[in-house]
């Protein structure tokens, strides 16, 4: 079943509305499956360049501290051995990469979960643009905001999904704490289950559907509000 949002505009709601693919936004939410996939991708972001110095690695050490035999303490063959101070670490942590090998299909499928758990509570909005100009207003675009999820960037993490070349949304809200501008390219489980409310812009949203692969994913189609019937002609 399609899952039908209102479609905002900097002028306020239109009664316009978009129909959101269900294969996407309506799909199977498998916990463990996102849960998997947000593991994977935090680990990938771990630097993995820990290290320590082994008693080879140490500086010094090179010789005997006192001879085998007949000094009534125990054998020492290095002042670096990890038993002394300033020696080295035993089993200590190596550079290594953290990274998880998650297949696609199993990214999709948790990303789907994610936006459909989102759509299923209201979460998810679509708006035309931020202003009505070529100009960026951060003011505007946070009245926008507030039209289309109810709440301001202060109360709740609103993640905004908007197109690369669009200047004009990166400008106004890229300062605004609470708020996080991501690619349409870009979007990941992570972003999504940590945002409150994930709100698109209309070329974005188009943009991600047709890009994504997913089965039947299309371009959304705004459908605009019923007008109401003309007076017929006084000459007619």
């Amino acid at each position: 079943m399609a899952v039908t949002v209102n479609l905002v505009s900097p002028s306020g709601p239109d009664g316009a509305t978009v129909e959101l693919p269900p294969e996407i936004f309506s799909a199977r939410v498998n916990l463990p499956l996102m849960h998997q996939v947000v593991v994977a991708q935090q680990a990938a972001a771990r630097q993995g360049t820990h290290a320590t110095k082994g008693r080879g690695a140490v500086r010094g050490g090179g010789k005997k501290p006192y001879r085998q035999k007949g000094t009534g303490r125990a054998r020492q063959g290095s002042i670096r051995a990890p038993q002394f101070a300033g020696g080295g670490t035993v089993h200590g942590p190596v550079p290594r990469s953290y990274e998880q090998r998650t297949p696609k299909k199993m990214k999709a499928a948790a990303l789907r979960g994610a936006l459909s758990d989102r759509a299923a509570h209201g979460r998810v909005h679509v708006v035309t643009s931020f202003t009505d100009d070529d100009a960026p207003r951060t003011r505007d675009a946070l009245s926008v905001l507030l039209a289309a999820t109810g709440t301001t960037p202060s109360a709740a993490h609103l993640l905004v999904v908007t197109q690369p070349d669009d200047t004009v949304t990166w400008k106004s809200l890229r300062n605004v704490p609470g708020v996080h501008l991501l690619d349409a390219g870009q979007l990941n489980t992570y972003d999504v289950l940590v945002s409150d409310h994930v709100v698109f812009t209309e070329a974005a949203l188009g943009q991600f559907l047709a890009r994504s692969g997913f089965p039947g994913a299309t371009a959304p189609q705004a459908s605009e509000a019923p007008t109401p019937p003309q007076a017929e002609d006084a000459e007619s």
